[in-house]
């Protein structure tokens, strides 16, 4: 589906030296802000204190979380579980005061406001179970880099492969640089964005690579330039690029600003994934196939070796 369609190619490749710079200059910057401010760590890495508290009536939410503020404990979190009545609550752990103490606490400044307020269910999460979170973390975000290697090796061939996954863990470092440079808190939801942000960003990927492999198989793309086919390549998929990035854009935008604190770190991640995700597809990974040495050649033995296995 095309809304419109560019007559005149877009010399993208032509840039590909300054937006390879402006890409290792963000990257390394995020860096930078991951070494020396570090990630603000949610409960469920850090380990505290999980409340659930039932109100006879609903209850507002934002000033349940205003309220708890109040006690300067740090980053919490407030939300429903099924309706508003019944809420559950995140707490940071507080040097020199246990698990119990800090749930009364909370709940004689909730009584203040609702006297019928009572607690559900109060549970102390570990430093361990935090640990755990974050190898579980590091070994889930691995295996689907590895996955996507091996998928676009098998695919297309290494040039593509090592382009796109350079291209994908610059997105990745690019909004941890974010979180560590804002201080946003750092949970479970927001590494599953990260996670479906580097499945979003390869498809990308994936869909101006197999446009670039074409452009090589045409009869009318025999006198063009490497760069020249890249650039009809990206082009080409422009239109279908706005349609679909924009219209995912505006619903994560939507999620962000509507979707309340607990969707925040969710929709945040994926707000910058996407936006990058488009820039890394087209003027991180083509520039870098050209750095690679990719040709003509290259893919006519890659595809003589396919047809060879298939006999």
């Amino acid at each position: 589906m095309e809304l419109f369609r560019i007559k005149r190619d877009i010399p993208f490749m032509s840039y590909g030296k300054l937006t390879t710079f402006i890409s290792l200059f963000t990257f390394v910057l995020a860096v930078f802000f991951l070494v020396t401010k570090g990630l603000n760590y949610s409960v469920e890495f850090t380990g505290g204190t999980v409340m659930e508290v039932q109100y006879s009536k609903s209850a507002d939410i934002n000033k349940v979380r205003s309220d708890i503020d109040t006690l300067r404990l740090g980053e919490i979190q407030v939300q429903a579980l099924g309706s508003t009545q019944h809420i559950m609550i995140r707490l940071p752990n507080k040097e020199g005061v246990s698990s119990a103490q800090l749930s009364n606490q909370v709940m004689e400044i909730l009584k203040k406001d609702d006297p019928q307020v009572s607690l559900r269910q109060v549970e102390f999460i570990g430093p361990q179970v935090g640990e755990e979170l974050v190898h579980n973390g590091l070994m889930a975000l691995g295996m689907v880099v590895i996955g996507i290697v091996i998928y676009l090796s098998v695919r297309f061939e290494w040039r593509f492969a090592v382009s796109a996954i350079i291209a994908n863990m610059h997105d990745v470092v690019i909004i941890l640089g974010c979180f560590a440079l804002f201080q946003w808190e750092f949970s479970l939801t927001v590494l599953a964005g990260i996670l479906a942000v580097l499945g979003y960003s390869v498809n990308e990927s994936v869909v101006v690579f197999d446009r670039i492999r074409e452009n090589f198989r045409k009869g009318a793309m025999r006198n063009k330039t490497v760069p020249q086919i890249i650039d009809n390549a990206i082009t080409a998929t422009m239109s279908r690029t706005i349609i679909t990035h924009g219209s995912t854009e505006a619903m994560v935008i939507s999620m962000l600003i509507f979707g309340g604190a607990a969707l925040h770190g969710f929709a945040m991640a994926l707000t910058i994934g996407i936006v990058f995700g488009i820039y890394s597809s087209v003027l991180v990974a083509s520039p870098l196939l050209l750095m690679f040495g990719l040709n003509r050649d290259n893919l006519a033995k890659q595809q003589k070796k396919k047809e060879e296995a298939v006999v």
